[in-house]
């Protein structure tokens, strides 16, 4: 990739910069940026008042300066002249510690300390909805099984068909696209790479798909649980490690229980241990918890966790192992940020490989139907005040972290919770207005 990144701009006939960074709450926030000043800026960075974006800052702070990283840079396929660039946070020559990219930078560093080089690849699930939001886009997509649904794809065919053409111009390996298990909800898939590479290419895929969908006068959206009813949608991640070259899959062991080998069960054992709390990362939302604890939907499964158990290939899991090697991480949901999801899978992870976490007992049944029959599992926080509460208990997590940003997390999703219950619903006066 490009050093010298206005060389570049001229070579590629790039305009403008995008220099971006994302908050603690995954909103994505950017200047637009001459190509002409493009150096100057990933020497010294663009200039941004950080309270006014969702960070723990106040007015008085200096400016922070988000650094683009020139190994990011990724040329709009939709508009040429424009290229995006993801960003580290900092002030005053110090990394911003609250800043979700620098977290997921140091819990890298964490790995790498322990010998190993943390691959991951996810699952983005999304909605396409008219422009106001209220109903999904296509009318006829109404089928009680809509999963796979051959003519819902088709009809859905130009947004769908363009992004994945930008992801293969992208080199980004695209496979395959699909109706999910919703009406009007979809999912696409690349392949996966180095974990920071996956965070930046799952944040910028959130901005593509909603600029195609836009120009196709559509509106997409990643909210976990967009309609009462209908399957929400999920972020699943599918982890592995390797050794620091990247040349040996240090989960996989063919003569271990799922091909997975003793680091891979440690590793394992700290997302199992850490479950309840990394819940208010993978799952950051008040709707969120309208998803992995959802009573049955329309077409009869809601696909996501409510208990924290593991298992082999099963998809009614909250870990599915499907094969030597990973595992997949089925609780994260679409809200979830694309560079805090990642750094709590380190976290809880290194964690587990250092304390030589054990997994515990694997269950091979079908939760949905006989979830009842299994004792002592935890279960997932029915809120997302009880995920934070979890989180603020977890003193190991908060740790690795890092306390700062942990403060800030807490401090900022708390407001968030006391804006929500302090809001009054139409429900409410449906079912008290005359108690």
């Amino acid at each position: 990739m490009p050093k010298d990144l206005g060389k570049w701009a001229k070579e590629k006939g790039v305009k403008y910069f995008m220099v971006s960074y994302t908050d603690l709450f995954g909103g994505q926030r950017a200047k637009l940026v001459p190509a002409q000043a493009i150096n100057d800026m990933v020497e010294d960075g663009a200039g941004f008042a950080g309270f006014a974006t969702w960070l723990d800052l106040t007015p008085a702070h200096p400016d922070m300066m988000a650094v683009p990283d020139p190994e990011s840079v990724i040329q709009l396929p939709w508009k040429k002249e424009v290229a995006w660039l993801a960003s580290n946070c900092v002030m005053e020559n110090q990394p911003v510690a609250q800043a979700p990219r620098n977290v997921l930078r140091r819990l890298i560093d964490e790995a790498a300390k322990e010998g190993l080089r943390v691959k991951t690849g996810v699952e983005p699930e999304f909605f396409l909805l008219t422009p106001e939001g209220d109903r999904v886009a296509d009318p006829y997509d109404n089928a009680e099984k809509p999963c796979y649904d051959q003519q819902a794809v088709m009809r859905q065919y130009d947004v769908i068909s363009e992004v994945c053409d930008y992801m293969l111009e992208l080199g980004w390996e695209a496979y395959q696209n699909d109706h999910e298990d919703a009406t009007g909800q979809f999912e696409m898939n690349w392949k996966y790479d180095d974990v920071l590479q996956t965070a930046d290419k799952h944040s910028f895929f959130k901005f593509m798909l909603k600029s195609v969908a836009e120009k196709h006068g559509l509106r997409a959206t990643f909210m976990p649980k967009p309609f009462k009813g209908l399957t929400g949608s999920g972020c699943h991640a599918h982890i592995s490690v390797w050794s620091l070259d990247g040349k040996k899959n240090a989960f996989a062991d063919p003569s271990k229980e799922l091909g997975l080998s003793d680091q891979g069960r440690n590793f394992l054992g700290g997302i199992m241990k850490h479950a309840s709390a990394l819940a208010a990362i993978t799952n950051p939302t008040v709707n969120s918890y309208k998803r992995i604890n959802a009573p049955r939907t329309s077409s009869g499964a809601t696909w996501a966790p409510n208990s924290v158990t593991w298992t082999g290939n099963n998809r009614t899991h909250m870990v599915r192992v499907p094969g030597p090697g990973r595992f997949e991480l089925r609780l994260p949901d679409g809200a979830a940020n694309p560079y805090l999801m990642q750094a709590v899978i380190l976290a809880a992870g290194i964690d587990g490989v250092r304390s030589k976490a054990d997994p515990g007992k694997r269950y091979d049944i079908d939760m949905y139907q006989e979830g009842h029959k299994v004792k002592g599992a935890p279960k997932l926080p029915l809120n997302l005040l009880d995920a934070l509460r979890e989180y603020d208990k977890d003193k190991t997590l908060k740790s690795m972290m890092g306390d700062e940003f942990s403060a800030a997390f807490l401090k900022l999703k708390n407001k968030e919770w006391d804006s929500f219950v302090s809001h009054f619903s139409r429900w409410e006066n449906e079912n008290t207005l005359d108690i």
